[in-house]
């Protein structure tokens, strides 16, 4: 039996730097599989005339490979995938590999960076693999805590060794997958991870998270939970082990308080339809247990397709009649934001479909309407500061959308890394009952165009509206705050932090008379706010002797409360004084311990 980590085992995440260059261009495309009818790319309009209408649905292109159980040398293929984009964490190349329902046997889909895999099924058990999808981390030296942007959705699987590994980090979502065995989070040889997410899946057997820091599981079924590091989250999880935190880390919560699940692409009858789920309150388990889920159902022709190369303006033009937008894999340049007008527009990414904004633009925009549905792509940003990347919501947005909310899913924000980068906010949300369920948004702390000043991005994500729920929130490495809430009734399930690594000198992050910004800020004026499991690490490895005052401040009111909070201070780089507020002892020494607080107030 492999040596389980304690829940005090020192797991200092020291990221190197890593000086990869982005690739300038998408890498030589794989023969695509997909046999959906090709759609022209729009002509230009002559001078003083309307543009064409645009037509829905449309070849996926060369970047989506689909197969079927007849498909011949189907591992050579996912093998060929993989040898590209194993190590490729800051180049162009995008994919997504989609599997029709049926038997699959003896594969081993190894997932590299901004490669997603999922089944076509309207149920994961329509679509089987045996064998394995697996996140390890050799190209790496067995460090997992960098394998980001990879996904897996609605497949069974049953694995050779019994146990599927997923051993990765941020914006790695699991999601929709049923696991005919175990699941192993971490990497071989158990070196260090840093995840993770889990949503309406069905893991049969156990759950090693081994060395994983964090991780968050909602909505789910599960044989039985390992061990835990430092913050495990459950929300809705049938099997989750019962609430400890601190001792050990374990947050529990019976049911999440509103879910939908991810949008998600499935064939019937041999053509594409994208399937939405419905809404679900006080949910527990997942939601295809039995029959069809709950939902509604939508033609692939009610979709404009977009290639990489499209403008902007043919993007909006598609939104303005009437289309929903899915996001091929690759990378779009935007010299205007993408405005979702229409109540119940999806804009659905497959293979992490990059959106990159041009001069200064925000990437997308969202009107106060009811039922948006934004899931699976990654917003970069340009090298002209952007006042905002994502704002969900017009300020002043006031609408109630209790009962059709907005969801922002495996939506994935990255300000550097990929080369310079900057803007002042990176996601705005404005609308009311908005539910973000998973997302990492990101400053980078490694990779090309990064420093204190070259990839500037003062805070991460600003909540404006009333009644928003965060499942699955991380955000890290912002100049100032990390997180900023100023709506009533704000909830948040899970948060994963750490401070930005490179400010200069303690002048850098003075906040007034208080040492440092706090990585989650209330706003003095809530009156009512709720938050579950939530933690905050600091690794100053440019000036270690950096003290931040707090992890977490809020008004001190009886409505603010916080359950399950810790701060970390990773190999004494720099220093808490407390957990949130006054409240919560100092961080000590170099022992990378956290400390906790279970309850405030």
């Amino acid at each position: 039996m492999p040596h389980t980590p304690p829940s005090d085992t020192p797991a200092v995440r020291r990221r190197a730097v890593l000086a990869a260059a982005a690739t300038a261009a998408a890498a030589p495309a794989l023969t695509a599989l997909a046999a959906a009818p090709a759609t022209a790319a729009p002509a230009a309009a002559a001078p003083g005339r309307r543009p064409c209408a645009l037509q829905g649905g449309g070849d996926l292109g060369p970047n989506v490979l689909v197969f079927d159980p007849s498909t011949p040398d189907i591992q050579a293929r996912l093998d060929d995938v993989f040898r590209q984009q194993e190590s490729a964490q800051f180049g162009a190349g995008r994919y997504a590999l989609l599997f029709k329902p049926g038997v699959y046997h003896g594969l081993n889909a190894q997932l590299g960076f901004y490669t997603s895999i999922a089944g076509l099924g309207l149920s994961p058990d329509d679509t089987t693999i045996n064998g394995d999808v697996t996140v390890d981390a050799g190209w790496f030296g067995g460090n997992a805590t960098q394998n980001f942007w990879r996904s897996a959705e609605n497949l069974a699987l049953v694995p050779v060794s019994g146990t599927n590994r997923w051993a990765v980090a941020q914006a790695a979502p699991f999601r929709r997958m049923h696991v005919r065995g175990g699941l192993n989070l971490a990497p071989s040889g158990y070196g260090w991870a840093s995840g993770g997410y889990i949503a309406d899946s069905r893991i049969d057997g156990e759950i090693g998270p081994y060395s994983q820091q964090q991780w968050y599981t909602r909505d789910s079924a599960i044989g039985s939970w390992l061990n835990g590091v430092w913050n495990m989250v459950f929300s809705g999880v049938e099997g989750a082990p019962a609430q400890s935190f601190p001792n050990p880390p374990y947050t529990t919560l019976d049911t999440t308080p509103v879910s939908r699940e991810k949008p998600f692409l499935y064939v019937d009858d041999g053509g594409f339809r994208v399937f939405l789920p419905a809404k679900r309150t006080n949910a527990r388990g997942v939601t295809w247990g039995s029959g069809t889920p709950r939902g509604t159902s939508l033609p692939l022709s009610r979709f404009y397709v977009a290639r990489p190369g499209v403008s902007a303006a043919t993007l909006n033009q598609a939104l303005a009649q009437g289309l929903d937008l899915l996001l091929t894999p690759g990378v779009y340049r935007l010299d205007q934001p993408i405005r979702v007008t229409r109540a119940d527009t999806v804009v659905l990414g497959l293979g992490y479909a990059t959106l990159v904004p041009d001069n200064g633009v925000t990437a997308l925009k969202v009107a106060d309407v009811d039922g948006v549905r934004l899931a699976g792509f990654l917003i970069d940003a340009g090298p002209v500061n952007s006042p905002t990347l994502l704002e969900v919501g017009p300020p002043g947005a006031s609408r109630d959308h209790s009962a059709n909310p907005t969801t922002v899913q495996d939506v994935f924000v990255r300000i550097g890394g990929a080369g310079a980068g900057k803007a002042t906010t990176s996601m705005v949300i404005n609308n009311r009952h908005t539910i973000v369920d998973h997302t990492w948004v990101w400053r980078a702390d490694h990779g090309e165009g990064v420093g204190w000043e070259t990839n500037r991005a003062d805070y991460g994500v600003v909540v404006n509206g009333h009644d928003v729920l965060a499942t699955g929130l991380f955000v890290e490495h912002f100049n100032k705050y990390d997180v900023q809430w100023y709506g009533q009734r704000g909830r948040t399930i899970f948060f994963q932090n750490e401070k930005a690594y490179d400010a200069p000198n303690q002048a850098a992050v003075q906040n007034g008379s208080v040492k440092g910004y706090a990585a989650y800020k209330v706003g003095d004026k809530v009156t009512a706010h709720e938050g579950w499991g939530l933690g905050s690490y600091c690794y100053y490895n440019v000036d270690p002797t950096i003290v931040q005052h707090h992890g977490f401040a809020a008004p001190n009111t009886p409505g603010v409360k916080f359950h399950d909070l810790l701060v970390v201070s990773l190999g004494g780089q720099g220093q808490y004084e407390h957990v949130v507020n006054d409240t919560g002892a100092p961080t000590s020494g170099t022992s990378t311990v956290p400390s906790t607080v279970v309850s405030y107030p």
